[in-house]
């Protein structure tokens, strides 16, 4: 089958499309996807520039955590509505030569669910891993209705599912734009937008003398978020970044993988996304073979929504 993916670690152009073995026939408990669509995150660039998880395997190595697809063959005994022929979204967590950069994978039947009704197969390829990203990142800071959560790199996709997940929530948002980026991220529903930089603390403590209750730091400015917060609040980081101990703040690194078997949840972000609560945006489709131009883009910056790669 096809794939990409990389023989040594670097830049973009490492991408290369390889040929690997199709994947073994799934067990009890698994699902084989034929991929259709494989979105393009930021934890892909880590990966491949070596800056995430250390690679114990052999290369090639591929990378890719969102897949959308349809379903080929369910493992004999498997517990599960859906049936072959369905179209799905999965999360992926890739390691070594598996990823969702590949035209099939195997999966468990708890990291997948039906595509939202209505919606494409590149559009359902954003949602799985930043969809859970974010609703993780909510149960870990465990607010009540009508606390006040601040975000950093609100138009970003997870900036972006963390603002309509919040306020599905019932809570109040105040997140960081750039003026170019200030009618989109209202659109999510931000309750008060602040111009995206430095002084982040300053600006929501302008809005909320006390602090928030609680920051999402998507934009990675790691110290620079901590004045934001109230005394006794939290943060959650999604790179690990844990601060030092001050005024009882508690800081959540959120790693996605708890969720990569939390099926139900997957599917309420799919209802979600039907109701109208949570929009799926993509950026810009590329043929799979072209991965080196979606990672030299998304590593430009500026993307507003996702890359997917088409296979």
């Amino acid at each position: 089958m096809k794939a990409v993916g990389v023989l040594d670690f670097g830049g973009p152009e490492m991408l290369r499309v390889v040929e690997l073995p199709e994947p073994t026939e799934p067990d009890r408990g698994s699902i084989r996807i034929r991929v259709r669509s494989a979105a393009v995150n930021p934890a892909d660039i880590a990966m491949r520039s070596r800056r995430g998880p250390a690679q114990p395997a052999s290369p090639p190595y591929v990378f890719g955590m969102d897949a959308a697809g349809v379903i080929e063959q369910i493992g004999e005994g498997t517990d599960t509505h859906l049936k072959v022929g369905d179209e799905v979204m999965a999360i992926v967590i890739p390691q070594g030569s598996y990823g969702a950069y590949s035209e099939q994978v195997v999966v468990p039947v708890e990291s997948v669910a039906p595509i939202p009704v209505g919606t494409t197969l590149p559009e359902a390829a954003t949602l799985p891993m930043n969809g859970l990203t974010a609703r993780l990142a909510l149960d870990e800071l465990a607010l009540n209705p009508g606390n006040t959560l601040a975000v950093t790199g609100a138009a970003g996709a997870l900036g972006g599912y963390m603002i309509q997940l919040a306020k599905a929530d019932d809570l109040t948002v105040i997140a960081d734009a750039s003026e170019a980026d200030e009618s989109l991220v209202r659109k999510l529903g931000a309750d008060h937008v602040i111009r995206r930089g430095q002084d982040f603390g300053a600006q929501v403590r302008a809005i909320v003398a006390e602090g928030a209750d609680a920051v999402l730091d998507c934009a990675l400015l790691d110290d620079l978020v901590v004045p934001a917060v109230r005394d006794g609040g939290a943060i959650a980081t999604v790179r690990g970044f844990q601060g030092e101990a001050q005024r009882g703040i508690v800081f959540h690194p959120v790693y996605v993988p708890k969720y990569a078997r939390e099926s139900e949840k997957l599917d309420r972000l799919r209802r979600q996304v039907e109701d109208g609560q949570l929009t799926l945006r993509v950026a810009k489709t590329f043929p799979a073979e072209h991965a080196a131009d979606a990672h030299r883009m998304l590593e430009g910056g500026g993307v507003r929504g996702r890359l997917v790669l088409e296979f």
